[in-house]
C-alpha cells in the first residue's frame, strides 16, 4: 500500500473555534495518522499521513474546517512518512 505524508499550514480565523478537535475527529473518520496543533502566529499546521485519497479528503475538510472556522489559506507540502506516528493526535502549541 502506498502511503503519502503531507504538512499543512492552515491560516484565517482558525484558532479558538475547535479547529484542532474536529481535525482529529475527521482524521479519525478518515483512517489517517499524524496531529495537528495550533502555532504562535495564529495559524494551525498538521501532519497527515496516510492512504493518498484519504490525505487528499482531508487536506479539502482543511480548507473548510469547523463551522465555527474561516479559513483563509491552506499551504501543502510533501512530508517524509513517519513510521513511528500510531494514531491521529492534538499537540501543544509551537
Amino acid at each position: 500500500m502506498t502511503i503519502k505524508a503531507q504538512r499543512l499550514a492552515i491560516r484565517g480565523c482558525v484558532q479558538g473555534v475547535g479547529y484542532r478537535d474536529a481535525a482529529v475527529q475527521a482524521a479519525f473518520e478518515l483512517g489517517i495518522r499524524g496531529w495537528v496543533r495550533n502555532r504562535r502566529d495564529g495559524s494551525v499546521e498538521a501532519l497527515a499521513q496516510g492512504e493518498p485519497g484519504a490525505v487528499d479528503a482531508f487536506a479539502s475538510w482543511c480548507r473548510r474546517g469547523p463551522p465555527l472556522a474561516r479559513v483563509a489559506e491552506v499551504t501543502l507540502a510533501d512530508a517524509a512518512v513517519d513510521a513511528s506516528l500510531r494514531a491521529f493526535e492534538s499537540r501543544p502549541t509551537d
